[in-house]
């Protein structure tokens, strides 16, 4: 925002918030560091961003909105989809004929604004609003949404008790199509998958149980109870899903798997949908996939320090193999794209073969496995290598005969990224002679192994808190604290003198600003190089306890180290790190 200094400056004094004294002072640093005297006397925490806020709002003659206790419309609210307005700190909250007002923390954000007019296709008027306010309007969203879900509910399901009442068997197929097609059910489905995806879900469980359907989300790696639905509900919900994943609808006695696409908001969201039979009928289980990976980097994932260089390295390389471990879940598909994404350039041709396909990049050939067909890893993976690639993704290293050929493929002149499930980095070098691949053909051809796992991340709001001696003596029966601080004096995380008295840990404070204190998640990770040492290691047969030593000692951090890394960061806490990474 352009505004008058001289201007400014007066206000600040005549609004009793600052001295003279501190103008003057800011005036004649914010001349050295040719910045403004309003970020100067926040950053001393001489004035509130807010106040700043409220004063730069009144110069400029835009006007400045409270939107804190206030019931906001959720057909203007939604207007700006949940991510869009939490990334660029833009809500709409008021709506008159052809104008839609919208609250800002930024109003010079000119990429936002249009992104809104071209949405919304009205005239887009910006306020200038405070960091409370923004909060408020943020968690409207889900007060909303779950006020909606509830009306629909009422509304819809007293509708389908004449249909459903007689059980799931007696329904006959002819019924079930048009169940599927019934408004009411169309309009619950519908709303459930909204509201999964505004609440950031990876996965959607619909339990049907002896009086009722329990519908769970897991955001954050947590599974929550999301809501409870009539029990007459249970038959439409699943044939309604099983028609969009073009499963058999007169199927009940069998599982099924299938898979269907939505667009929300502009964004593409794929759901893996899984239908398995229980006592009260058919459990449904669908993964939610973001079609798009755009936007992520190395460093917005967790990786840091030694790790990401090891890791930039290894990139460089035209031949070999990067392998990411951990279990199911634990974001190995993204930190193999975002990899992809950083070597995707136009002298390259990148193929992959994967089960499924989660993200589309624009330039990669993604080919789906298809075993039902004999389309598997090993067979793609054969065709692959005559499709003259420079770079190969494996989906995932299952067996003896994939493994064997993405040794091969890295072997002769391509770069290969592949997933394995073990728990550790040097885990994965067991696993692989378990797979019968020779150890010699392994040291030619690994250079680098991840293994990660997803933390969830604390929100704004959290409390600052140091260590007691009980509390150091507790970390000190899991991790050396001596390394520890090694890594957050090198990290600038605390001074080259300080001790662990003065690491900063954080608590989160549920309530203010999400449920539980968290929001979103971020890996923990350990890369491991395959040094020449390492080398030596596999073809003497050494254990991974020895190779996770010996990278140790060459500076690799653990994850259970990453992690404390990161809860001293203030990205998350020691319990939540303990609880992922059980060693």
């Amino acid at each position: 925002m352009h505004i008058d200094e001289p201007k400014l400056e007066g206000f600040m004094i005549d609004s009793g918030l600052v001295s003279r004294k501190d103008v003057d002072a800011a005036k004649a640093e914010a001349k050295k560091k040719s910045t403004s005297i309003g970020e100067i006397l926040v950053n001393r925490g001489a004035l509130t961003e807010d106040d700043l806020r409220r004063m730069q709002a009144y110069i400029l003659g835009i006007p400045f909105v409270d939107l804190k206790n206030q019931k906001l419309d959720f057909s203007v609210l939604s207007l700006i989809p949940e991510p869009i307005a939490r990334n660029h700190n833009i809500v709409a909250f008021k709506k008159i004929n052809d104008s839609l007002e919208v609250a800002m923390l930024d109003t010079d954000d000119l990429t936002a604004i249009d992104f809104v007019k071209k949405k919304v296709g009205l005239r887009v008027l910006p306020r200038l609003t405070d960091a409370e306010s923004m909060k408020w309007a943020l968690l409207s969203y889900q007060k909303t949404l779950k006020a909606e879900f509830g009306d629909i509910i009422q509304k819809e399901a007293s509708s389908l008790k004449t249909i459903s009442d007689g059980g799931d068997e007696d329904i006959a197929e002819g019924d079930l199509k048009k169940l599927a097609a019934d408004i009411p059910v169309v309009r619950i489905v519908d709303t459930l998958l909204k509201h999964a995806i505004i609440q950031d879900a990876s996965d959607i469980h619909i339990e049907p149980e002896e009086d009722k359907v329990l519908v769970r989300y897991r955001v954050d790696g947590i599974l929550r109870d999301a809501m409870i639905l009539p029990k007459n509900t249970a038959s439409g919900i699943t044939a309604r899903i099983k028609v969009l994943a073009n499963l058999k609808l007169d199927e009940k006695r069998l599982p099924q798997d299938g898979r269907f696409k939505i667009d929300v908001g502009g964004e593409k969201v794929s759901f893996r949908v899984s239908t398995l039979p229980v006592y009260y009928g058919e459990k449904t289980v669908m993964r939610l996939l973001r079609e798009s990976v755009s936007g992520f980097t190395l460093e917005s994932l967790g990786f840091h320090g030694k790790g990401l260089e090891d890791l930039h390295h290894s990139l460089k390389a035209t031949t070999g193999m990067i392998l990411a471990t951990g279990p199911t879940g634990s974001g190995k598909t993204t930190t193999l794209y975002t990899m992809l994404d950083i070597v995707n350039t136009p002298d390259v041709n990148i193929s992959t073969i994967e089960d499924p396909v989660e993200y589309q990049m624009t330039r990669i050939n993604q080919t789906q496995v298809r075993p039902e067909i004999g389309l598997s890893f090993a067979n793609g993976l054969r065709t692959l290598v005559r499709q003259d690639p420079d770079i190969i993704m494996v989906g995932e290293i299952r067996d003896n005969e994939t493994a064997a050929l993405a040794i091969n493929a890295s072997l002769t002149g391509h770069l290969v990224l592949s997933t394995l499930h073990t728990n550790s980095a040097a885990g994965a070098i067991p696993r692989l002679l378990d797979m019968k691949v020779e150890p010699f053909l392994l040291v030619s051809t690994l250079n680098v192994v991840i293994a990660q796992r997803l933390i969830r991340r604390l929100s704004a709001s959290k409390t600052k808190y140091f260590l007691n001696k009980d509390e150091l003596n507790s970390l000190a029966e899991i991790i050396s604290l001596d390394r520890m601080l090694e890594f957050l004096q090198e990290g600038k995380i605390i001074d080259k003198k300080d001790g662990f008295e003065k690491v900063p840990f954080w608590k989160p404070n549920p309530g203010k600003d999400s449920e539980d204190g968290y929001s979103s998640r971020i890996g923990l990770h350990e890369v491991l190089p395959v040094t020449n040492t390492i080398k030596n290691l596999i073809m003497k047969g050494a254990t991974d306890h020895d190779i996770e030593e010996q990278a140790k000692t060459e500076g690799m951090m653990t994850m259970i180290e990453d992690g404390i890394f990161k809860a001293a960061q203030g990205i998350t806490t020691i319990e939540e790190v303990l609880r992922v990474v059980s060693e």
